[in-house]
C-alpha cells in the first residue's frame, strides 16, 4: 500500500508541475491579449468619437423612429451625435426644456449609434506619427509577434493539458494517501485508479515531446521584454502584416463576413468553413479571410483563387501545401512565370517547414529526379513544365503530386498554347489543383470559362452568358463552387491610403513633332512613346524628376514603371544625372529580359537601400509576382492599354505589409493618345470591375468588356490622324514594338 501510495504522489507531483505549466502559459497568454485589447480599446474610442461629430444630431431621430425631440437639445449646443454621446446625463437635463426621459433617450440612441460606428473603424497603426498611445499598441503586439509562430501551437497544448489535467488531478488525490483513500468509497477509488492510468500515459506524452520545455519557452517569449521603446516600431516596419493579423484576431469586431468569403452561397460557405486546417508545417498566422480561402481549396479540392493583388495567395497556397503534407503527402508542384520562382521558393522556406526544389535552368532534369526521389515542392515555369514526364496517373512510377499550384493562371488562358497544353495534362492527372491569379477575366468571361474547363469542366454549361448579363452576383453564384475572390477595400481595412494623382503635361515642340510623326506613320506605339522623345524639353521627364526629387527629400522610395524598355533606359539616365550627388541610387531596370535571380537582387537591394532609391520596372514584368512594399511612391510613364496591368503594379507597393500610405503619380499629355486612351478605357475599366471585382453593375454583356488591344490601336490611330489631319482620314497599318 505505500509503495502504490508513494507512486500514486510521484504521479501527482508530475501533472502538478505540468499543470502549472500550462497554466502559467495560458495566463501570461491571456494578460497579453489584455493588454492588446487595453491599448487598443482608447484608440479606437477616439475614432469612434470622430466620426459620431461628424453625424448630424437629427440621426437621433432615425434611431428611435421619430419619437425623439430634439429641439430643446439642438438649442442646448449639441449640433452632433458626438456631443451628445459624450455629454452626461445630468448635463443634458441642465438643457432648458430636456426633461429625464428626453435625455435618457437621446443618449441610448448616441450610444446605439456608436455601437454601430464602433463596428466600422478600423486602428490604423501610423509610423509616421508614433504617439503614446499608438506606441502601447505596438509594444503589446510586439511580445506576441516576437513570440512567433510556435506561440499559437503552444497555447493550444497548454489548454489543452490544463483543462484535462485540472479534471485528473483531483481524481488522483485520494490515492496519494494511506488514510484519503481509506475514507474515499468505492466509486472515488476507482476513479483514482482510471486517473492514474490516464495521467501517466498523459506525463509520458508530454516527457516524449517536451511539452514541459516548450510551454517554459513560450512563456519566456511572451514574458520578452523589448531592448527600447524603438524596437518595436522597428519591428511593426519590417513585418507589419504579422502585427496587423493579432490585431484582428483580438480586437476585430463582428467581420464582414460575406466580403470575407467572397460573397459565396451559403451552402459552399458552410461546407468550406467546416474543413480542418492543420497548421503543423505552416511557419505563419494567417488572418481571418486567408484561412477562409485555404479552407476553401482543401473542401473543393480543384479551384481558382482569384483574390485581388496584395491578398496574399501565396500564403494561403503555403497553407494549403502544409495540411496537405500534415496528412501524409509528400510531392507537390508550384508553376509560376521564371520572374517570381525565386520569390516562391523563399516564401515556402520562410512560411512552411516544407523543401522547396527549384526545376529551372539547365540542371531541371537532375532537379525533378531528386523530387521525385525525395519529394517537397518543386518549383518549375511555364516554359519548362512541357520538358518534365508528366505524372502516369496513380501509377507508382510517376504518381501525381498532392497538390498543383498554377500561379498568374490566367497565363494558361488561350488552350492553343505549348504551355496551356502542358498545364492542362498535369491537372487532368492531379486530383487537387489550385489556380492564382488576380485578373482571371481580364478582358471577357470567355477567358473566365477557360480556366474553369481546365478545373471542373462540368460547371462551364452553368456559366452562361445570361449570368454574366444579369450582374456579378448572379455571375458569382454560378461559378462559386470553383472560384473565390475577395479585394482588398472589403478585407484590408487597415492599409494606409492609396492617394492617386494624375499629372497632366503639355508636348514639348520637338516632342509634339515627333508625336505628329508617329502619328502620321500610324505608328501606335512610337505615339505612347513620343513625350520622352527630347529627354532635355520633355515635359513628363520634367515632372518625374521634380516628383523623385521630393521623394528624395522626404527620404521615400520610388518604384517608376513603363511599357517600354526604351522609355525605362531614357528616366534611368535622366535620374542618373538628377541624384548625381549621392541623394539616392536607381536600380534596374527590371524587364522580360532580365533573369529571375537578377530581378529578386533588384528588388532586395531596393528594399534594403538606406533612405531613397529608385527601382525601373518595365510594367509587364514589373507588375507581376514581385512584391514592392518599400515603395511608397509609384510612377507610370503613360497609360496601358490593359485595364488591369495598371492595377497590378500599384498593388504591388499597395498590398499587406505596407504601413505608410501610397502615392500613384500617373504622367499625361493632353491632347494626344494619352488622353484617347483613357476615355476608350473608361468603360472598359468600369466592366472589367463589374466582373472580375464586387460591382453592382447589372447593364453590361460579357462581350463589351472584350476590346482587343489591337482594335483599341487602330481606333486611337484613326481619331488622331483624322484630328491632326483636319479630319482626312490615313490609311495606315500600326506597330507594336515594346522596345
Amino acid at each position: 500500500m505505500n509503495e502504490v501510495g508513494r507512486r500514486a504522489r510521484e504521479l501527482y507531483a508530475q501533472g502538478e508541475r505540468l499543470h502549472e505549466a500550462a497554466g502559467a502559459l495560458c495566463a501570461d497568454h491571456a494578460r497579453a491579449l489584455d493588454a492588446v485589447r487595453a491599448a487598443h480599446a482608447p484608440l479606437r474610442d477616439a475614432l469612434v468619437a470622430e466620426e459620431l461629430r461628424t453625424i448630424p444630431l437629427a440621426r437621433l431621430k432615425d434611431v428611435t423612429e421619430g419619437r425623439l425631440r430634439l429641439g430643446a437639445v439642438e438649442a442646448g449646443g449639441f449640433g452632433s451625435v458626438g456631443a451628445v454621446y459624450e455629454a452626461s446625463r445630468h448635463a443634458l437635463r441642465q438643457i432648458p426644456g430636456v426633461g429625464a426621459q428626453t435625455a435618457d433617450q437621446a443618449l441610448a440612441a448616441a450610444r446605439q449609434l456608436a455601437r454601430a460606428v464602433e463596428e466600422t473603424v478600423s486602428v490604423r497603426i501610423d509610423v509616421e506619427h508614433p504617439e503614446p498611445r499608438t506606441t502601447a499598441l505596438v509594444t503589446a503586439l510586439y511580445r506576441l509577434v516576437e513570440a512567433g509562430p510556435e506561440l499559437p501551437r503552444a497555447v493550444a497544448t497548454a489548454e489543452r493539458y490544463a483543462s484535462r489535467l485540472a479534471e485528473l488531478l483531483p481524481a488522483l488525490r485520494p490515492a496519494t494517501g494511506r488514510l484519503r483513500l481509506a475514507f474515499a468509497g468505492s466509486r472515488r477509488r476507482e476513479a483514482a485508479r482510471a486517473a492514474a492510468v490516464e495521467l501517466r500515459a498523459l506525463t509520458a506524452e508530454a516527457a516524449e515531446t517536451e511539452v514541459a520545455l516548450r510551454l517554459a519557452q513560450a512563456t519566456a517569449d511572451l514574458l520578452r521584454e523589448p531592448a527600447s521603446e524603438i524596437e518595436p516600431w522597428v519591428d511593426f516596419e519590417v513585418r507589419s502584416a504579422e502585427y496587423y493579423s493579432w490585431l484582428a484576431e483580438i480586437c476585430a469586431g463582428p467581420a464582414d463576413v460575406a466580403a470575407a468569403e467572397g460573397f459565396m452561397p451559403s451552402e459552399v460557405a458552410e461546407r468550406v468553413r467546416a474543413q480542418p486546417l492543420d497548421d503543423t508545417h505552416r511557419r505563419v498566422s494567417l488572418r481571418g479571410y486567408q484561412a477562409f480561402g485555404a479552407r476553401f481549396a482543401l473542401a473543393q479540392r480543384r479551384v481558382v483563387l482569384g483574390d485581388e493583388m496584395g491578398l496574399g495567395k501565396t500564403v494561403q497556397a503555403v497553407a494549403v501545401l502544409a495540411h496537405l503534407a500534415a496528412e501524409g503527402h509528400a510531392h507537390f508542384l508550384v508553376v509560376c512565370p521564371a520572374g517570381v520562382l525565386i520569390n516562391w521558393t523563399r516564401e515556402i522556406g520562410a512560411r512552411s517547414t516544407l523543401r522547396a526544389l527549384p526545376v529551372h535552368g539547365p540542371d531541371r532534369q537532375d532537379a525533378y529526379a531528386e523530387w521525385r526521389e525525395r519529394g517537397g515542392v518543386a518549383v518549375t515555369t511555364f516554359d519548362v513544365l512541357h520538358t518534365l514526364p508528366a505524372p502516369d496517373g496513380r501509377g507508382e512510377a510517376r504518381p501525381a503530386p498532392g497538390l498543383l499550384v498554377v500561379d498568374e493562371a490566367h497565363y494558361v488562358k488561350n488552350p492553343a498554347t505549348r504551355r496551356a497544353r502542358s498545364v492542362a495534362a498535369w491537372t487532368d492527372a492531379c486530383d487537387r489543383v489550385l489556380f492564382l491569379t488576380g485578373t482571371p477575366m481580364e478582358n471577357r468571361v470567355e477567358e473566365f470559362r477557360t480556366l474553369v474547363r481546365h478545373l471542373r469542366p462540368e460547371l462551364v454549361p452553368e456559366i452562361r452568358d445570361s449570368d454574366a448579363a444579369a450582374g456579378p452576383q448572379v455571375f458569382r453564384k454560378a461559378v462559386a463552387p470553383a472560384y473565390l475572390r475577395r479585394n482588398q477595400r472589403d478585407v484590408l481595412t487597415e492599409l494606409p491610403a492609396l492617394i492617386q494623382v494624375d499629372e497632366w503635361e503639355e508636348f514639348s515642340a520637338a516632342d509634339r513633332d515627333a508625336y505628329r510623326a508617329a502619328v502620321t506613320e500610324g505608328n501606335f506605339m512610337a505615339m505612347r512613346r513620343a513625350a520622352y522623345a527630347d529627354p532635355e524639353k520633355s515635359a513628363k521627364l520634367q515632372r518625374l524628376r521634380e516628383l523623385v526629387t521630393e521623394a528624395a527629400a522626404n527620404g521615400l522610395k520610388v518604384v517608376v514603371f513603363s511599357y517600354f524598355r526604351s522609355v525605362l533606359e531614357t528616366v534611368r539616365q535622366t535620374l542618373g544625372e538628377a541624384l548625381g550627388d549621392g541623394r539616392g541610387q536607381v536600380l534596374g531596370p527590371i524587364s522580360g529580359s532580365v533573369s529571375a535571380a537578377r530581378r529578386q537582387r533588384l528588388v532586395d537591394d531596393f528594399t534594403a537601400a538606406d533612405g531613397h532609391a529608385v527601382l525601373l520596372c518595365q510594367i509587364e514584368a514589373g507588375g507581376v509576382g514581385l512584391n514592392l512594399q518599400a515603395a511608397s511612391v509609384v510612377v507610370l510613364c503613360e497609360p496601358q492599354v490593359k485595364p488591369t496591368l495598371e492595377h497590378q503594379a500599384v498593388a504591388r507597393a499597395h498590398r499587406m505589409g505596407q504601413v505608410r500610405a501610397v502615392q500613384v503619380h500617373r504622367l499625361l499629355v493632353t491632347d494626344s493618345v494619352d488622353e484617347r486612351l483613357l476615355r476608350i478605357l473608361a468603360n472598359k475599366n468600369r466592366l472589367f470591375d463589374a466582373y472580375a471585382r464586387r460591382s453592382d453593375t447589372a447593364e453590361a454583356t460579357p462581350d463589351a468588356v472584350d476590346v482587343s488591344d489591337d482594335g483599341l490601336a487602330r481606333r486611337i490611330v484613326e481619331e488622331e490622324q483624322r484630328r491632326l489631319a483636319g479630319d482626312q482620314s490615313v490609311t495606315t497599318g500600326g506597330s507594336s514594338s515594346s522596345s
